[in-house]
């Protein structure tokens, strides 16, 4: 199998593997969404809350995603930091029917980018501002003024308003986060 992988590679048939941290406080959705990118035939049917992190993976039609699902558990977010080295992107998942933990999200986001290991990098940073579908969300627009993402001007970011039980948003998040990525690479 090693010759046929070095082919592989030779010929750019082979996808490009990359490191992506899902992060967020808990309830946003990260493993959902997560689940819902993967094979129909490998999805999960009953989503519990992560403990610690998980690892999943799924493909695009030019990158192999290995996705560190880290607990948005107020008691595991200090573990978060021990995986950004390790990251090339970084998807944030924002629950937009909690305003009362918006503040919340807005804090762990700015411990995310002031820390010594993603500050002077350009990391990708995808954000969902997820379970549109609710009657309470604000739109990804409003999440992003709270947010305060019109500061963020060292990295590339994009936000997409999405319902990760549908499906609904995630691949216009994952084509972008795609093109970042093979656009770092080149």
């Amino acid at each position: 199998m090693g010759l046929f992988d070095k082919l592989a590679g030779w010929l750019g048939l082979k996808k490009k593997e990359v490191h992506v941290l899902c992060l967020g406080l808990d309830n946003s959705g990260k493993t959902t969404i997560i689940n819902k990118l993967k094979p129909s035939n490998a999805q999960t049917q009953d989503i519990v809350p992560t403990i610690g992190f998980s690892i999943e993976k799924f493909k695009t039609s030019s990158l192999s995603f290995t996705v560190f699902d880290m607990s948005g558990q107020g008691r595991y977010r200090n573990l978060w930091e021990h995986y950004y080295k390790e990251g090339q992107a970084i998807i944030f998942v924002i629950d937009s029917s909690d305003k009362l933990r918006m503040v919340v999200a807005k804090e762990e986001l700015d411990t995310l980018l002031n820390h010594p290991d993603i500050k002077h990098r350009r990391l990708p940073i995808l954000f969902f501002a997820n379970k549109m579908d609710l009657r309470d969300a604000v739109s990804s627009v409003k999440v992003s003024q709270l947010l305060s993402l019109e500061n963020l001007k060292d990295k590339p970011w994009h936000i997409c308003a999405s319902d990760a039980l549908k499906g609904e948003g995630l691949q216009e998040g994952v084509d972008w986060l795609q093109d970042q990525i093979q656009a770092m690479k080149t």
